[in-house]
């Protein structure tokens, strides 16, 4: 779950989304991002325990009990996995999908690798190596950025984002996570607070199958699916300056049928498999890469957007929800 915002402010949620801020909704409890690179510096160290006392039930005993241990157990760090010639895409899928679960997902209200969306490919798998060598929780939109990187030498694998957002009690919520398509079928991998929002096994017929999968998870927790965005797919070349199209498709859920959605799904399907007989711009020079560097690591800017990408909205303008019955509103069920 990516994070959450109150109904009267929908209009900046699309901008927040995008962009992101220095905090952000998480469950409709604030969360921040650190955005100094590793290792975290102390301003950003300190002001994640100060959150973390704000927000947890026990408060600052939770900071002074783990930070004041001398005893504390060494945390394992997963291997990122490696495979045999004859295993098969589901079971790769199903071992990236144990190794992103082994990180564990983050309650510390600090998000530790900031993800720019409008950045080039090559400059996120920078920061999925880094993931990997620290080995720290991560959130839904970190482990799509380490689902592509540790997909990149599956050609056979089409990756490409789903992201959701939905209503409960006047909030609104958002979750990301990876949808995969092979051999005529499709799956995704992610991280979620929840078992049924993440992973999914490759073995749904259609798109439609896949996102209905996920609207009966979310019933199951009381939250109604408002809107999917369905990205395209994303190219295989580590080195590749595109940068990711997240939103091919923006679907209000709520306001189609089931026959105009999944004819939606059906058309953005075909332009997927359209996009993969197009050749992709050319990577950059060695030394251009290099120049890059690590967005970590830097204190440059990230690239910006030339131009929007072309949506696709259903639908018309959507009516603001009003805050659900007072009974409710002090209780938020966070996915």
């Amino acid at each position: 779950m990516l994070r959450a915002t109150v109904g009267s402010v929908e209009e900046r949620d699309e901008e927040q989304e995008d962009e992101g801020e220095e905090e952000l909704r998480d469950g409709g409890v604030p969360f921040y991002v650190n955005r100094g690179g590793l290792p975290v510096d102390e301003e950003t160290w300190e002001r994640m325990w100060r959150h973390v006392a704000r927000i947890h039930p026990i408060g600052e005993d939770l900071g002074k009990g783990i930070r004041g241990a001398t005893d504390l157990p060494k945390i394992p760090i997963p291997s990122v996995p490696t495979y045999q010639p004859t295993t098969t895409i589901p079971q790769r899928l199903e071992a990236i999908q144990k190794y992103i679960r082994e990180l564990q997902y983050n309650h510390t209200g600090t998000q530790f690798f900031e993800i720019k969306k409008s950045r080039p490919l090559t400059a996120l798998m920078d920061i999925a190596k880094e993931m990997t060598r620290e080995a720290l929780p991560i959130k839904c939109l970190e482990a799509v950025i380490l689902g592509i990187y540790l997909t990149n030498n599956m050609p056979g694998v089409e990756r490409f984002p789903l992201s959701f957002k939905s209503h409960f009690s006047g909030n609104y919520f958002y979750h990301i996570v990876l949808g995969v398509h092979s051999g005529g079928r499709f799956g995704a991998l992610g991280m979620s607070r929840r078992e049924d929002l993440m992973f999914k096994p490759l073995e749904f017929r259609t798109l439609m199958d896949l996102v209905q999968e996920y609207e009966g998870a979310y019933r199951g927790y009381w939250h109604t699916l408002r809107k999917v965005k369905i990205g395209q797919y994303v190219s295989h070349d580590p080195h590749s300056v595109e940068q990711i199209e997240w939103k091919h498709s923006i679907l209000d859920v709520d306001k189609l049928t089931k026959e105009e959605l999944r004819k939606e799904l059906e058309r953005h399907t075909r332009d997927m498999r359209l996009k993969i007989g197009k050749p992709a711009p050319p990577s950059p020079t060695k030394d251009r890469r290099n120049s890059m560097g690590s967005p970590l690591r830097g204190p440059s800017s990230p690239l910006r957007r030339i131009s929007r990408v072309e949506r696709r909205p259903s639908g018309e303008k959507k009516v603001l929800e009003q805050k659900a019955s007072g009974d409710m509103n002090g209780y938020q069920i966070r996915v």
